[in-house]
C-alpha cells in the first residue's frame, strides 16, 4: 500500500494518558506509563496511538481548554518524554497521533491573556470580540454548555465568543496570523516525529457569530485546503475530522482522497 495512504489498513489504539498507566507512582497516569506498555499495545495488533490532549491546560474541559500548542502538561510528563516515546513507539512500527484544538484554546493560553490586554494588542484578534456596554449580549446565541455564547470583559467595554465553556474562547480563523500560528503549532509536533492529528470541532472554525452560523461556514472549505496545504503536505499525514455538521456529501468533500480538503 503506497505510504501517502499508510492508514488504510492499521488500528489506532486511543489513550486518555492521565488514566491508563501511571509510570512515576504519584497516582496518575503518565507518558512514562505509556512508555511501559508500548509492547503490549504492539501485542493487541494495534500500529498507532491516538492520544487524547496532552497539552499544558487547566483542565476545565478535560484538555480541551489548551494553554500551550507546543508543550506537554506536566502532569503527564516532559517534552523529553514524549521525544523518547514517538522515538520507541516508531521503533516498533507504532505511530503517533494527537489530538488538536483549532476551533478554541483555553483563556489561560498566553495569546488570550495579551488579547484582554488592549484592542491594539496584537493578539486581540486571535480571538472574537465585539463591542458593547455589558447590559446585553451582541445575540442570543447559546454556548453548548449552557448560558450565553458571549462573556463580558468590562476593562474592554466588549464581549467575546466561546461555543463551550466560558473559559474556552473562539479562535478568530479570520485572521490569518492566528491561522499561520496554529499551523506552526502542527508542523512542530510533525517534525517530532507524530503522524496525524484528530482535530476537534474542525466543522466550527468557519463560524459566523453575527450570523448565528456555528457549523459549516461559508469559508469552511477554504480553510480545510488551506489547512491541509500548509500543515500537512507534503508529509503522509492522517487526519481525523470530528465533524458533527457533515452530511454525506459534506463528508465526502471534507474528506477528499485527493488531500486538498
Amino acid at each position: 500500500m503506497e505510504r501517502k495512504r499508510w492508514y488504510k489498513d492499521k488500528v489506532f489504539y486511543q489513550i486518555w494518558p492521565r488514566s491508563f498507566k501511571d509510570g512515576d507512582g504519584d497516582g496518575m497516569g503518565d507518558l512514562y506509563g505509556v512508555y511501559e506498555k508500548l509492547d503490549y499495545i504492539k501485542s493487541l495488533g494495534c500500529d498507532g496511538i491516538w492520544f487524547s490532549p496532552l497539552y499544558p491546560s487547566p483542565g476545565v474541559d478535560c484538555g480541551y481548554d489548551i494553554s500551550d500548542y507546543r508543550a506537554i502538561d506536566p502532569s503527564v510528563g516532559t517534552m523529553e518524554d514524549m521525544e523518547t516515546l514517538i522515538r520507541e513507539a516508531k521503533n516498533r512500527g507504532i505511530s503517533i497521533i494527537l489530538d488538536l484544538v483549532p476551533n478554541h484554546s483555553s483563556n489561560q493560553h498566553s495569546w488570550f491573556l495579551e488579547a484582554k490586554k488592549g484592542k491594539d494588542n496584537p493578539y486581540h484578534d486571535y480571538y472574537i470580540w465585539r463591542d458593547g456596554d455589558g447590559t446585553c449580549p451582541p445575540n442570543e446565541m447559546k454556548a453548548t454548555f449552557g448560558g450565553p455564547a458571549w462573556t463580558y470583559v468590562p476593562e474592554l467595554r466588549q464581549w467575546y465568543f466561546h461555543q463551550f465553556a466560558v473559559q474556552q474562547p473562539d479562535l478568530n480563523w479570520e485572521n490569518p496570523d492566528l491561522r499561520n500560528a496554529l499551523y506552526e503549532s502542527i508542523r512542530f509536533w510533525v517534525e517530532k516525529g507524530v503522524e496525524g492529528f484528530r482535530l476537534d470541532v474542525i466543522d466550527q472554525i468557519a463560524k459566523e457569530p453575527d450570523n448565528k452560523i456555528t457549523i459549516n461556514g461559508p469559508r469552511l472549505e477554504e480553510f480545510l485546503r488551506e489547512l491541509s496545504a500548509n500543515a500537512f503536505h507534503p508529509q503522509p499525514l492522517v487526519s481525523v475530522g470530528e465533524a458533527w455538521g457533515a452530511d454525506v456529501p459534506r463528508a465526502r468533500r471534507y474528506s477528499a482522497p485527493d488531500g486538498s480538503e
